[in-house]
């Protein structure tokens, strides 16, 4: 199979395939309170996509702690919040919910033999890990050649990062031409037009069908539920074979 055929498909995570309600933000009160001492009395904004180094950082600020205090307790969080994520484990699983069409769409994505998923996401690696294994979703994306907050607070590097993985697994070399980004909010359009990649916006979150689009998403879908839209869409947005016809006809 050559290079052409092939297509890194990299998803969203949150308000995308799943959405676990106030799970993040208890963990983010819990963390805080553990390494600053004190209730947190303003939690990050919901729904955004920042990675959570940058939400944390935000979560410190506007909870008065200074700056140079900033430099040592953000590590800290960032070590600490998974931890208290994998504590409210059964909470994932019993609160927490998939998005429409989600587990269709992923795990035909998965089957496709010209696709390879993964996730690009403001989640930390364990964070995320942890919610897909909540939704029995760990096996339909290859989180080793991912790209997590984890590797980098700068969402859209985090582009560069799965592909570098995925060609160092694979033995290609994957670009914008056959990349594509599935996510819910203007981080993960700007992420894909920073980052080098097509995004299918799917308003699914707090982003609106219109500003997804006004932001520059190349291809916007009110759910995941209308799967052949979803492979449809990513054949257009990616190379097509070597007669011009797109590679899933």
């Amino acid at each position: 199979m050559t290079q052409a055929q092939q297509v890194l498909v990299l998803w969203d995570i949150d308000r995308t395939l799943l959405y676990v309600g106030d799970i993040d933000r208890q963990v983010y009160r819990e963390t805080f309170a553990e390494v600053v001492g004190r209730p947190a009395e303003h939690l990050p904004t919901r729904g955004t996509g920042v990675t959570m180094p940058l939400a944390i950082r935000s979560l410190l600020i506007d909870n008065g702690v200074q700056e140079d205090d900033v430099v040592v307790l953000l590590p800290r969080m960032v070590d600490l919040l998974p931890v208290h994520l994998a504590a409210h484990a059964e909470d994932l699983r019993t609160q927490g919910v998939l998005m429409p069409g989600a587990a269709d769409a992923l795990r035909a994505v998965h089957d496709h033999p010209r696709l390879i998923p993964t996730a690009v996401t403001g989640n930390l690696k364990p964070n995320a890990v942890l919610k897909l294994a909540a939704f029995n979703l760990d096996g339909l994306l290859d989180t080793e050649i991912g790209g997590f907050a984890s590797d980098d607070h700068h969402r859209p590097a985090l582009v560069a990062i799965a592909q570098k993985r995925a060609q160092a697994k694979h033995g290609l070399v994957f670009t914008r031409s056959n990349t594509v980004i599935i996510g819910d909010s203007l981080e993960d359009v700007r992420t894909g037009l920073e980052g080098g990649a097509p995004v299918i916006g799917i308003a699914s979150g707090k982003t609106t069908a219109a500003e997804l689009t006004q932001a520059g998403a190349d291809l916007v879908l009110d759910s995941l539920s209308d799967v052949t839209r979803i492979l449809d869409g990513i054949s257009v947005l990616t190379s097509c074979g070597p007669d011009g016809s797109p590679w899933m006809s």
